[in-house]
């Protein structure tokens, strides 16, 4: 399979996503939410980036990348090094 950066990319975006999630989910005071308008910001910054790595992650699996290769040639023949 070829190296592909969409992969990477929703692996990370999920990974924080998920650190985020569980941080708004665990840490929650009203400092915080203070500062933010009564809007729990890790809890809704995690969930948008795990909707976006698992699009990363469809799209990846969905639309894999192609390589054209080239067809095998009758008449030409690689040398063996034997004689």
């Amino acid at each position: 399979m070829l190296f592909d950066i969409r992969t990477i990319v929703g692996g990370l975006l999920g990974l924080y996503g998920i650190v985020l999630v569980i941080t708004g989910l665990v840490h929650d005071t009203a400092a915080e939410e203070a500062k933010t308008g009564g809007i729990n910001v890790n809890l809704w910054a995690g969930l948008g980036m795990l909707v976006v790595a698992l699009a990363f992650l469809a799209w990846a699996r969905l639309r894999p990348v192609a390589v054209d290769r080239p067809a095998p040639d009758a008449g030409s023949e690689e040398p063996t090094g034997r004689d």
